[in-house]
């Protein structure tokens, strides 16, 4: 540790003041704020990583970042600030945080763990910004969509077809057995054969 006091003339009088009894240096650190902050973005997520600079590797393992973002037009006053559970620099926001089209700025600063006992330091200045912009999700084509839905009709359609010819060979029986429920069945084949190539 180490006495810190100040000396000077005042009112013609040399005085001395004592600044601290006995001052520790890992007490009172202030780190450089994180460099070369750059991010990447996709319709599930951004990616946004960072370094440090001048900064120990028992210090580097130990540090907790805030991450603070908001749109790019906005006032950083309403920006969304996250204290980040990891000393990795990097994180990672989910696309449902963002709004698809717009433009965000995120920035990051970094000071030793509030966990720490043996170090202390209050937050870097903040880093410089980087902006990003969430992708737009691909749209799904209009064949597939079709297919996907005649995919879920074909079984209700195919069941209710089923039950029509049940009924109608029911009623007809007295009339002519024999021919009619051989014709509805080639008619259900047609129907089968037919949506079986709309599915392809």
């Amino acid at each position: 540790g180490y006495r810190v006091s100040l000396q000077g003339n005042f009112f013609g009088c040399n005085q001395t003041y004592m600044a601290f009894l006995e001052y520790n240096p890992r007490k009172h650190i202030k780190l450089d704020p994180p460099l070369n902050i750059q991010s990447n973005a996709t319709a599930s997520k951004c990616q946004i990583w960072w370094s440090v600079w001048n900064v120990p590797w028992y210090l580097a393992e130990i540090l907790q970042y805030e991450l603070q973002y908001k749109e790019y037009s906005m006032s950083w006053e309403v920006a969304m600030n996250t204290t980040l559970p990891s000393s990795l620099p990097q994180v990672e926001i989910e696309a449902t945080e963002l709004h698809s089209g717009i433009a965000y700025a995120a920035r990051v600063r970094c000071k030793v763990s509030e966990n720490e006992n043996s170090y202390h330091s209050q937050w870097s200045e903040w880093s410089q910004t980087t902006v990003f912009k969430r992708a737009d999700v691909p749209k799904v084509s209009e064949k597939i969509l079709n297919i996907k839905t005649m995919q879920y009709l074909f079984i209700p359609l195919s069941f209710g077809t089923l039950l029509y010819l049940f009924w109608n060979c029911k009623l007809s029986q007295k009339a002519s057995p024999a021919l009619t429920f051989p014709r509805q069945l080639l008619s259900f084949s047609h129907y089968i054969v037919s949506t079986m190539g709309i599915l392809r």
